[in-house]
């Protein structure tokens, strides 16, 4: 897993039998309210094939914790309405958000690939840190 530092933002990197998934989150202020208790991120997310042999995503697993502990379950078909199939070297990107009650927290889960023999793997998302400029510590 990486963080880039030259990246604005940070990004974060993982592979997982040759996919690789990068995230860049992004605080959007013109969103939160943070007098309400509202911050929301978007984040955007690459799958990369760099292995052999094609793949599908067909579900997502995300934990979604805020600085206070709560944790938010998401599951479900595909990205953005998509179970998308990558040959070896080809790549999907989506960008998705998510809002939370606290101004930092953090977001990890796994995609379910499959394989054309029907094998399944899940790849690892990596971590990735949701801070704001109203949070006082960082969550990584």
């Amino acid at each position: 897993m990486t963080a880039p530092e030259d990246i604005p933002g940070g990004s974060y990197s993982e592979t997982t039998r040759g996919i690789t998934i990068t995230v860049q989150p992004f605080y959007l202020e013109d969103q939160s309210v943070p007098e309400a208790r509202h911050f929301v991120w978007a984040y955007h997310v690459k799958i990369e094939n760099q292995g052999t042999i094609t793949v599908q995503l067909v579900t997502r697993h995300w934990l979604i914790t805020d600085s206070a502990g709560k944790v938010q379950e998401v599951r479900g078909e595909g990205v953005v309405g998509k179970q998308p199939k990558l040959k070896p070297g080809e790549s999907f990107e989506y960008a998705s958000g998510t809002p939370l009650a606290t101004p930092s927290g953090i977001m990890v889960g796994t995609y379910q690939m499959v394989t054309p023999d029907g094998e399944q793997f899940d790849a690892r998302i990596p971590a990735f840190s949701l801070d704001s400029p109203h949070s006082t510590q960082a969550v990584h």
